[in-house]
């Protein structure tokens, strides 16, 4: 079996998973210990997870922080998209990394939408007015699948190569710090964060089989 074919494979499996985690978080060990006697799924492990990191207002900002510092990455890349659609013409004249990218940031945009409609588990805290969804970790799967993203089509996208390895290593820690901090803010319970991780990795090794289609040697020339 050839590299793409376990990756489209591995991608199959990691959906899989994330669907039967997410039904047995909605319907094993389901209790009341949500705010406002609200129902979570896993309520003895989330529950011990909440006793050891409550809520953190300052980690909670910093998470929300660094989580606009992601989409600055999104907006870079629209840039260069936009730049070449311009020079070039033609939206199928530019770089097939970036129209996959694009098509990548709207699949992962609607996965957002549909887990803002189907509850799940509810917030660990009241941040704002009321309960919010919060399963599975928004924050995490933007983190995750931004930067991933970026690692993958990196050195397709910028010619010069030490600055596409200091970008790497850039997006890397980010990603990381961005998962940490939303992790220990106390804002989610752990299945929330560990659903965020699942997909988020399924849907990079979906966009890294669709990547690998394309011919690697067909670099933008992009100076910095």
């Amino acid at each position: 079996m050839s590299n793409n074919k376990k990756n489209f494979a591995l991608s199959a499996i990691l959906f899989l998973l994330f669907i039967v985690f997410t039904v047995v978080v909605k319907l094993v060990d389901v209790h009341n210990i949500g705010p406002n006697g609200s129902v979570v799924g896993l309520a003895t492990i989330n529950n011990s997870f909440r006793n050891i990191l409550d809520y953190n207002a300052t980690f909670y900002k910093i998470s929300e922080i660094l989580g606009y510092i992601s989409l600055l990455i999104v907006v870079l890349y629209a840039v260069i998209g936009i730049k070449q659609l311009i020079e070039r013409k033609g939206l199928f004249k530019v770089d097939r990394s970036i129209l996959l990218l694009g098509m990548f940031y709207i699949l992962v945009a609607t996965v957002y939408v549909i887990f803002e409609f189907v509850e799940i588990n509810y917030r660990p805290v009241i941040l704002n007015e009321g309960l919010e969804a919060s399963y599975p970790s928004s924050h995490t799967i933007l983190s995750i699948c931004v930067c991933m993203s970026s690692f993958l089509v990196s050195k397709n996208v910028f010619k010069n190569e030490k600055f596409a390895n200091v970008f790497n290593i850039f997006t890397i820690i980010l990603m990381v710090l961005i998962v940490l901090t939303r992790l220990i803010s106390g804002v989610h319970w752990l299945t929330d964060i560990i659903g965020g991780i699942l997909i988020s990795i399924a849907l990079c090794t979906l966009f890294d089989a669709f990547l690998n289609i394309k011919n690697r040697k067909n670099k933008i020339n992009i100076k910095i």
